[in-house]
């Protein structure tokens, strides 16, 4: 079968810096012998990419303008990382990104009827799964390593800051960027955070993360171990098979990083109640997890999704103890677009380079059997496509 010309765009979301395609990536996928062309990013610095055009021209790649994808022929596969913008074109691609319309999400009939009413195709990133039914790429790791780092930066922020003022945004501590450039430069400066926050209470942070043996739960328990936490209590199915929450050890612990997947009612890990302990050390809570609107969220002390440009809200405590603080960012692999996109994009390479055996390839004909079935959900069954 002939090799289908991959087009990834550029990104429209806002203070997404991430890509789907990387320049080592795009460089296997030209080996392999897919053309490839990759829009130039935009000037806008709120939607750059992390990638310079050059470093994808440098690859192989052709450049095109951003947008361009929008007029490219149909037979090209449109790839990209986040949803596309909100409108009423019909699609008449083959499109593979998070369209984030599956789960019934607010607006989902709209998104999703774009397809079918212009015959194209949804491969949607967050549903491709191999033959064992595991995600074939995922941004897990990243998403558990920055949400530990962001709890150590409000930790020591709450100790050098008492006079309650609540922490910046990332702009205020990465020169006006809002997200790293590498891993160094974020773990360095977090190593001078706790040296910081260890002068004022005395010790280091004490820490547990819930979920530690996933993906995201191995990324914060790295993070944490990198900046040298005082303890880490690393939890998972084994600590809470035998008992219910809400947990002590958790209020215990300066940090508590949260990195369960929510998939069925369960007993609050810690709640309002909990928090009026006197054994309370508990002052940073990171919920990378985000289960904020889910009538299940097993942390109902808050109920708003924060940024990055306001990264924590507060949670009213009585009692004593310290101030509280929970992170709740629903993409924080953001804050390190160049690791996070790699290790992203080297996952889902595999899948990329059967592409052109689409029909056959099982991660394809399981997704378009999935878009096909979300497509039959639609209000008024499956569109017809508009000529």
């Amino acid at each position: 079968m002939a090799f289908p010309t991959l087009h990834a765009r550029a990104e429209a979301k806002p203070l997404e810096h991430r890509s789907c395609l990387t320049p080592t990536t795009t460089k296997q996928l030209l080996e392999a012998g897919y053309p490839v062309l990759v829009e130039r990013s935009p000037k806008d610095p709120n939607y750059a990419r992390i990638f310079q055009d050059d470093e994808f021209a440098q690859a192989g790649a052709t450049l095109v303008d951003e947008g361009e994808w929008e007029t490219a022929p149909a037979d090209r596969i449109i790839i990209g990382l986040k949803e596309l913008p909100e409108a009423e074109t019909p699609l008449k691609h083959t499109f593979v990104h998070f369209a984030h319309c599956y789960k019934q999400q607010g607006g989902w009939e709209q998104v999703l009827a774009r397809f079918p009413r212009g015959g194209g195709t949804l491969y949607d990133l967050e549903f491709l799964q191999d033959n064992t039914g595991r995600r074939v790429a995922a941004f897990g790791y990243h998403a558990g390593f920055v949400g530990a780092a962001l709890a150590i930066k409000t930790w020591a922020w709450q100790l050098t800051h008492p006079n309650g003022e609540p922490l910046p945004g990332l702009e205020a501590f990465t020169d006006g960027r809002g997200y790293y450039n590498n891993e160094g430069e974020l773990i360095s400066q977090l190593k001078e955070d706790v040296a910081a926050g260890e002068k004022v209470a005395g010790h280091k942070p004490t820490s547990l993360v819930l979920g530690a043996l996933g993906r995201c739960g191995t990324g914060a328990v790295e993070l944490l171990e990198k900046v040298g936490c005082a303890e880490i209590k690393k939890w998972d199915l084994a600590e809470t098979s035998d008992r219910d929450g809400p947990y002590p050890e958790i209020i215990e612990s300066d940090i508590f990083v949260n990195c369960i997947y929510l998939s069925k009612p369960i007993p609050p890990f810690v709640d309002m109640e909990s928090l009026k302990s006197p054994n309370r050390k508990l002052s940073v809570v990171c919920d990378v997890s985000c289960d904020t609107t889910n009538p299940h969220n097993p942390i109902p002390i808050y109920s708003i999704n924060t940024t990055f440009d306001k990264p924590t809200v507060e949670v009213p405590v009585e009692g004593s103890g310290p101030r509280l603080s929970v992170i709740s960012i629903d993409h924080l692999p953001s804050a390190l677009p160049r690791e996070s996109s790699e290790a992203f994009s080297a996952a889902l390479l595999p899948s990329l380079m059967a592409l052109k055996d689409r029909a056959t390839a099982p991660v394809w004909q399981g997704a378009e059997k999935l878009f096909q079935e979300k497509c039959a959900t639609l209000p008024g069954g499956v569109p017809q496509k508009e000529v």
